[in-house]
């Protein structure tokens, strides 16, 4: 797993806005314990796709195993809007 995230942190260094490469480092993030770093990546991710669902449900387990639930209910509340055909941020 360390691998992958030293791989993803390159995708994300080369690209900022590389949206899978911060989802990805944010879920390697994850399961390696550094639940923060994660929360940051995750944060970056639903920056650059506000609605996308697997984004925001990223967010929101993160926010669990961080064991701040008002925000992981947030982050999960904007992936059922998604989930139901909602948008969490309109086109302009």
């Amino acid at each position: 797993m360390e691998e992958a995230v030293a791989l993803y942190r390159q995708c994300v260094a080369l690209d900022p806005d590389f949206f899978d490469g911060w989802h990805a480092l944010g879920m390697a993030l994850l399961k390696t314990g550094s639940i923060k770093e994660a929360i940051g990546c995750g944060l970056q991710a639903v920056t650059l796709r506000p609605n996308d669902l697997l984004a925001w449900t990223g967010l929101s387990q993160m926010y669990v195993r961080d064991g701040n639930i008002p925000e992981a209910e947030a982050a999960k509340g904007n992936a059922r809007i998604l989930s139901l055909g909602g948008k969490v941020v309109r086109d302009a």
